[in-house]
C-alpha cells in the first residue's frame, strides 16, 4: 500500500470511528448532526475539492461531481427538516450523506489498491530489466557500465545469478538459463558455446563470455518493456464504448436527476391540488445520483483488460493492446507459416546428389553462394561445409526472394535454389520425390546437382494444432514457400485442414487476402510466422501472431502478439486468455448496467432508498474490480 493510500485508509479508520462515536454517545439529536459533518470533512473533502476544480474547470460531470451533490444534497436536506422540527428524519438525512461519502471513499481506496496489484504483479513480471552490463577493461578486471553504452561485438561477462543484458552469441562457457520472465515457462533451458541468447534470461550456474550481436534499444528485453508499456495506449472497442457512454452517460443522468426533483412536486402543486413533497422527491433525486455514478464500468473495465494483458504475459504471450486481445478471442482462422514456426527451422544437410562434380565440391559452391544470406537453409550449408568460406571468392551476388541466390564464385556463375530459380535461368532441374527441402545447383550454366536438407517438426506443433481445434478454430491452414510433396506431408502429420506451397512473399498476402474474403465480418483471421518474409502477411492479416524468441525483427514489430518461447501450443493459451478476459469484461458491463437500471427504477418511484444507491454505487464497484483482477490468473 503506498503513502497515498495509507492516508485515504487513515481518514476512513478516523470518520468510522467518530461515527460509532456519535452514535453511542447519549447527545441531542441536533448536536449529533452538527457533529456529523466533522466525520463527513474528514473523509469527504478531498472529493468536494475535486468537484469544485471540476466546475472552475469547465469539467462539470464526474464521479466527485456526483458523490458532492448528492452527499452535501442529503445534508442540506437534513439541514431543512432539523430546523422545521422533523429531527429524526433530518438526522437520518445526515447519516445517509457521511456513509455515502464514507463507503464510496472505501471502494476507491479497494479499487485504487486492486489496480496497484495489478500494476506491481506485471512489474515484477517484467522485472528483466538489467542494471549493468560487464565488460573486462585493459588491464582485465571487470567493469559495470550501463547497457546502453555497450556496442554490437561487444564482448560481456555474465556470472551466475545475473541477467543477460543484451542479445548475443556464447563465446565461452556452458550454463543453465531461467528463461521463466520471459516464456513463462519453469524448466530451465541449457546453452553452450556458439548458441544464441536471449537478454532477460538469468544466467543460473556457469561464467559466459557472450559477443553482443544487437544494441541494448534493439535487444529482447528492450522489446519486450516496450511492448508491454505502450499496450494500454490501444483500446478494445470495448473501452472506447465505455468512454463514449460514461461521456454522454452522466450528464443524462444529473439532468434526470434535475427533473426528479423537481416535476413531480410541480405535477402535484399545480394539476392534482396537493401538497408537492419537496423533501421526498429531492432525496430520491439524490438517492438517483447515487446509484447513477458508472464507477464500476469506468473502473472494471480498463482494469479487465489491463489483468487479461498482465496474465498473458505471465504465460510468455505478449499482447500490444487491448484491442488485439478483443480481436484474438474472436480468431476462427488460423494461418501457419511453415518454417520456424510450426518446424524447428533447424535445418542440416541430409543428402547431396552431383551430377558432374563430387560432392564435397558441389556443397563447397553452395555454401559460398550461400555465404552472404541469413537464411536457416544458407545457414545448414554452411554448417555442413564445416569451415568459414572465403568471401572473396564470391561476387555479384544476387538474392531472389522466394527463388534463391546466384553468384560468380571464382568467376563463375553459380546459382542456388528452388526449382522456380532454375525455370527462371532456364535450365531443367531434376524432380525429387524425397521428403524435404531440396536446394538445386548450377554451375556455369549446367545442372549440378541437388542437396536436401531436412527440418524437424516442434515438438508441440500436432498438440497445438489439436488444442486450436478443442477450443472453436474453424479451420487451419498452412502457407510455405516449400516444395508441394514436403508441406502436404508436414501438413498431413499435423492434422492441418488446408495447404499452399510453394508460395513467394507476396503470395502469402495474395492467399491470406483471399481467406479473408470467405469469412464473415465477426470471425477473424490470424496469421502465425516468424520470418523477414512473413512481416507483410502478419500486417494484413486480422491478428498476426510473431515467435518471439527465433522471430526476425521485422516480424516481431509487425505482429499485434508475440509468442516469447516460439511454442506454437501458446496460440490456443493465448485464444483462451483473451475469451476468458472478454467474458469478465461482458460479464461486468451487463452485471454493472443491469444493477444499476433496477435501482435507478426503484430509487425514481421511491423504493431504493440510500442505503440501496451506496450498494449500486459503491457495492457493484467492488465486485466487478473483484471480478476484473480475476484476468490476472487466466494464464495459469
Amino acid at each position: 500500500m503506498n503513502k497515498k493510500q495509507k492516508k485515504v485508509l487513515q481518514r476512513i479508520i478516523i470518520a468510522a470511528i467518530c461515527i460509532v462515536a456519535l452514535e453511542l454517545l447519549p447527545l441531542k439529536e441536533y448536536i449529533k448532526f452538527v457533529l456529523y459533518l466533522i466525520p463527513y470533512l474528514v473523509i469527504g473533502y478531498d472529493i468536494l475539492v475535486k468537484a469544485w476544480k471540476g466546475i472552475r474547470n469547465k469539467q462539470v460531470f464526474d464521479e466527485n461531481f456526483l458523490m458532492a451533490i448528492a452527499t452535501v444534497g442529503a445534508i442540506a436536506l437534513g439541514i431543512y427538516r432539523v430546523l422545521n422540527g422533523d429531527m429524526a428524519e433530518g438526522l437520518e438525512n445526515g447519516r445517509e450523506g457521511v456513509a455515502v461519502m464514507l463507503f464510496y471513499q472505501i471502494g476507491e481506496l479497494f479499487q485504487s489498491y486492486a489496480v496497484g496489484k495489478s500494476r506491481r504483479n506485471i512489474s515484477e513480471l517484467m522485472d528483466i530489466r538489467p542494471d549493468y552490463a560487464n565488460i573486462e577493461d585493459e588491464d582485465g578486471k571487470l567493469v559495470q557500465v550501463d547497457p546502453d553504452e555497450v556496442e554490437i561485438g561487444s564482448v560481456i561477462l555474465v556470472q551466475p545469478g545475473e541477467k543477460i543484458p543484451i542479445d548475443g552469441i556464447i563465446i565461452e562457457g556452458n550454463t543453465t538459463l531461467n528463461t521463466s520472465a520471459l516464456t513463462g515457462e519453469s524448466l530451465p533451458r541449457e546453452a553452450k558455446s556458439g548458441d544464441e541468447v536471449i537478454s532477460g534470461c538469468i544466467n543460473m550456474t556457469g561464467v559466459l563470455k557472450i559477443r553482443t550481436t544487437k544494441e541494448f534499444g534493439e535487444s529482447t528485453v528492450s522489446k519486450i518493456l516496450e511492448l508491454v508499456e505502450n499496450a494500454s495506449s490501444r483500446k478494445s472497442k470495448s473501452e472506447n464504448f465505455i468512454s463514449k457512454f460514461a461521456k454522454y452517460y452522466t450528464p443524462a443522468v444529473c439532468y434526470g436527476a434535475v427533473a426528479l426533483a423537481i416535476l413531480p412536486p410541480v405535477v402535484r402543486m399545480l394539476f392534482m391540488g396537493v401538497s408537492p413533497e419537496w423533501g421526498v422527491w429531492v432525496l430520491r433525486a439524490l438517492t438517483f445520483l447515487v446509484i447513477s455514478c458508472p464507477c464500476a464500468l469506468v473502473i472494471s473495465i480498463p482494469l479487465s483488460f489491463f489483468a487479461g494483458i498482465g496474465g498473458a504475459s505471465k504465460a510468455g504471450v505478449l499482447v500490444k493492446g487491448s484491442n488485439y486481445l478483443e480481436t484474438l478471442s474472436q480468431t476462427k482462422y488460423v494461418v501457419f507459416d511453415k518454417t520456424g514456426t510450426m518446424t524447428q527451422g533447424v535445418f542440416e544437410v541430409s543428402k547431396i546428389s552431383s551430377e558432374q562434380m563430387e560432392e564435397a565440391k558441389l556443397l563447397e559452391y553452395a555454401a559460398l553462394v550461400e555465404s552472404y544470406s541469413s537464411h536457416p537453409i544458407s545457414k545448414s550449408l554452411q554448417k555442413a561445409y564445416g569451415k568459414e568460406p572465403d568471401t572473396s571468392r564470391v561476387t555479384n551476388v544476387e538474392e531472389i526472394s522466394g527463388n534463391g541466390v546466384t553468384a560468380l564464385v571464382d568467376g563463375i556463375p553459380v546459382a542456388a535454389g528452388n526449382t522456380k530459380l532454375m525455370d527462371r535461368l532456364g535450365i531443367e532441374a531434376r524432380e525429387i520425390e524425397e521428403t524435404g527441402t531440396v536446394v538445386h545447383m548450377a554451375v556455369d550454366g549446367v545442372y549440378a546437382g541437388y542437396i536436401l536438407i531436412s527440418d524437424k517438426l516442434k515438438p508441440t506443433a500436432k498438440e497445438a494444432i489439436k488444442a486450436l481445434k478443442q477450443a472453436g478454430i474453424r479451420k487451419t491452414v498452412m502457407l510455405t514457400g516449400d516444395r508441394k510433396n514436403t508441406a502436404e506431408q508436414v501438413a498431413k502429420e499435423l492434422g492441418i485442414d488446408e495447404v499452399y506451397s510453394e508460395l513467394l512473399p507476396a503470395d502469402k498476402v495474395s492467399k491470406v487476402e483471399e481467406l479473408l474474403q470467405h469469412k464473415s465480418d465477426k470471425e477473424k483471421l490470424a496469421f502465425v510466422g516468424d520470418g523477414i518474409n512473413d512481416a507483410p502477411v502478419l500486417s494484413r492479416a486480422d491478428i498476426g501472431i510473431a515467435m518471439g524468441a527465433l522471430g526476425s525483427d521485422a516480424a516481431i514489430e509487425a505482429a499485434d502478439i508475440v509468442l516469447m518461447d516460439d511454442d506454437p501450443l501458446k496460440i490456443a493459451k493465448a485464444i483462451k486468455i483473451s475469451r476468458k478476459c472478454i467474458g469478465i469484461v461482458y460479464q461486468n458491463i451487463y452485471f454493472a448496467i443491469g444493477i444499476k437500471i433496477l435501482c435507478l427504477v426503484l430509487g425514481a418511484v421511491g423504493i431504493a432508498n440510500m442505503w440501496v444507491a451506496i450498494f449500486a454505487d459503491v457495492g457493484v464497484m467492488v465486485l466487478a474490480v473483484l471480478n476484473a483482477i480475476r484476468a490476472l490468473s487466466v494464464g495459469r
